[in-house]
This record gives C-alpha cells, structure tokens and sequence, in this order.
C-alpha cells in the first residue's frame, strides 16, 4: 500500500464490540502505528485496537 509512492505496511486495526474488524490507517513504521494505536485505545466501549504488519495474521 502506498500513500504518494511511500511504502506503509503497517497498520493499525480496530475490533469492535460485535468482532467487526477495520483498518483505521497505514503508516511507514511500527512506533507511529503504535502511537496512534496507543492513543485511539482509550476510547469507546469494547474496542481494541492492534498494528499488524500488512500480510501478517491477525490476532485471535
């Protein structure tokens, strides 16, 4: 995936409540997907959110 031509293969994903899974953004480097995770986590009821790297398992 790419934004302007830069590579972002890591992601930052959401669950929801219901097991609905959504992929909120893509970013160059794991921290940066890490520190917006970190920030979004707080927020809202029963839901988690990861980073992956793009291809790679989610977790269960």
């Amino acid at each position: 995936m790419t934004d302007g031509g830069a590579m972002l293969p890591w992601l930052v994903i959401r669950q929801d409540d219901n097991g609905n899974r959504y992929r909120v953004g893509s970013y160059a480097t794991q921290d940066e997907a890490q520190r917006i995770a970190d920030s979004l986590g707080g927020r809202g009821p029963e839901r988690l959110y990861w980073v992956e790297r793009m291809g790679q398992a989610a977790p269960s």
